[in-house]
């Protein structure tokens, strides 16, 4: 961690030092964690070795515009169970419209520029899949359509990109069937190919990992949505080998494609073998994508903790060894173009630091992907809550400049507590932002736009254009009036022209100086131009 991050966090911690100094994890929403994960006891890990290179810092283009514009600002929407969307399972398709348009007309309405969306909670689909049964979460009946037909993913997708939103689909690669899914159609995955699965003894069933029908499989399941639908990103999160406590703290009931390891003369560890297994799966589907659509980004937002002592402090649940997942290879590795490790502890709580997690994730950065970490928005909706929610977003703007972003778990708390979503947006969000740019996946910026301004009466007419604007996502207009600092307004690709006052406030002030850029599905803005208003 940088001195100047240093000195930030301890300015806040010493401001709001009434906050709650609990030394265990504290209970986060049921669908990210569903059961409270007891701290593990201290254990001796051994020194961690150091990386044989660092990776030189990946350089962004230089647009060189007014005032940095870049903030990504994410909310979960979690259909599993019906804890987001829709309420309940059986909606009509007018209904289910009707919520999901209200959702993300929040989002727009609060300056937020990504909905992480799920569309495949328990190997099931809400969208149109020829692999997967529609959903029981969508129409009550896992293999039944929405009635009149429509396609969800694609409605989503839509109104999100028409709201100036990404969507990124979420994705659970292994949950075969949740405890709230009701009956199992013949259509589930767990009568069609009962050898990939495994039950639970809390009733959940799980693709096994290892199978290489499972990875198919989920492959399958990926790179269909990829290929069909105009996404913005891939997410998966934390579940990888299930957490014990779904199998009673019992190891996970793999005896037959472990023996089958060995008896095919495989030599490590069946720890090791577990995460050999996903880690193989995770840089698979990085690379499947990239060689279909570059510019879909690839997130995964695993359990906060990489392991307990990582740094020193940190006590809590060993996912490593819990859920086989290595996350800090797939970070050091830059299988991912965003990472956002769930970190649903408050700034102050001893063992599990917000911004101490933070600080070592970034650390670990070594390929410079973003690290945009998941933050539990979830509380009382007083002010201390509220205060502690803008504080994780100034920790993060602070400590990771070069890419600022947060993804909030998840958008219920948003929607429940006025006070907390209007703090949020007349404070960190009060002007709507764009979307960082991944220059390991496109560096190259878009032509500069053709302007123009024309007089009209008290305004002044703005007007652009580019020959080829096919990968254009939208556009900013920059403005600066006389005494003034610059402003700017972000506008989707459609837009062409764009109205300003000619003179503003008391003193009448006139419009001085403009210019427009273009952004890209990877973020890269034009070279600004200032244009002089005479």
């Amino acid at each position: 961690m940088n001195p100047k991050a240093l000195i930030l966090v301890f300015i806040l911690l010493l401001i709001y030092s009434c906050k709650s100094t609990k030394t265990t994890s504290e209970t986060v929403p049921e669908e990210i964690l569903e059961t409270e994960k007891e701290a593990e006891p201290e254990e001796e890990i051994p020194a961690e070795e150091s990386l044989e290179q660092q990776q030189p810092a990946i350089k962004f283009w230089e647009s060189k515009t007014p005032k940095n514009i870049e903030e990504f600002r994410a909310a979960w929407v979690a259909t599993v169970a019906n804890i987001n969307w829709p309420s309940k399972p059986g909606l009509s398709t007018s209904d289910q419209q009707k919520e999901a348009l209200e959702l993300l007309d929040f989002l727009e309405s609060h300056n937020f520029n990504a909905v992480i969306f799920q569309v495949r909670p328990q190997a099931d689909a809400l969208y149109d899949s020829e692999i997967e049964p529609w959903s029981y979460y969508l129409t009550g009946k896992q293999g039944k359509a929405p009635e009149p037909y429509y396609d969800p993913l694609k409605f989503w997708v839509n109104a999100a990109h028409k709201r100036g939103l990404e969507l990124h689909v979420w994705l659970n690669p292994y949950r075969a069937h949740h405890t709230s899914g009701k009956e199992i159609s013949e259509k589930s995955v767990i009568k069609t190919n009962p050898d990939l699965v495994v039950e639970l003894e809390n009733g959940m069933w799980w693709m096994d990992p290892a199978q290489k029908g499972t990875q198919d499989r989920s492959s399958d399941v990926v790179m269909d949505i990829v290929k069909r639908y105009d996404i913005d990103g891939v997410h998966f999160d934390d579940y990888f080998y299930p957490y014990d406590s779904y199998n009673n703290g019992k190891d996970f009931p793999d005896d037959l494609s472990w023996r089958a390891y060995q008896a095919a003369g495989g030599e490590l560890s069946r720890g090791d073998w577990r995460r050999e297994s996903v880690n193989v799966f995770i840089k698979r589907i990085y690379e499947e994508i990239k060689a279909e659509k570059p510019h879909v980004k690839f997130g995964l937002s695993p359990f906060g903790i990489w392991r307990p002592g990582y740094p020193e402090s940190v006590q809590g649940y060993d996912q490593y060894d819990k859920l086989y997942a290595d996350a800090k290879l797939w970070l050091n590795e830059g299988w991912i173009d965003y990472y956002t490790p769930q970190l649903y502890w408050k700034i102050s709580q001893l063992g599990q630091s917000f911004p101490e997690l933070l600080g070592w994730w970034q650390s670990e950065n070594t390929k410079q992907r973003h690290l945009w970490p998941g933050m539990n928005v979830g509380g009382e909706g007083d002010q201390m809550h509220i205060t502690e929610v803008i504080n994780q977003i100034m920790i993060t703007r602070g400590m990771l400049p070069e890419s600022k972003g947060a993804v909030h778990w998840s958008i219920a708390p948003l929607l429940q507590y006025e006070e907390l979503a209007k703090a949020i947006k007349e404070g960190p969000y009060k002007k709507k932002m764009l979307v960082p740019p991944s220059p390991w996946l496109d560096n190259t910026p878009p032509e500069i736009p053709n302007v123009t301004a024309n007089e009209n009466r008290d305004k002044i007419e703005i007007t652009w254009g580019l020959e080829n604007d096919s990968d254009i996502k939208q556009w900013v207009v920059y403005f600066k009036y006389e005494t003034g600092n610059w402003d700017y307004k972000i506008l989707n690709s459609e837009k062409r022209s764009q109205d300003l006052q000619k003179e503003v406030g008391e003193k009448k002030r006139k419009l001085q100086k403009i210019g427009v850029t273009a952004v890209d599905r990877t973020g890269n803005q034009s070279e600004f131009i200032e244009i002089e208003i005479k």
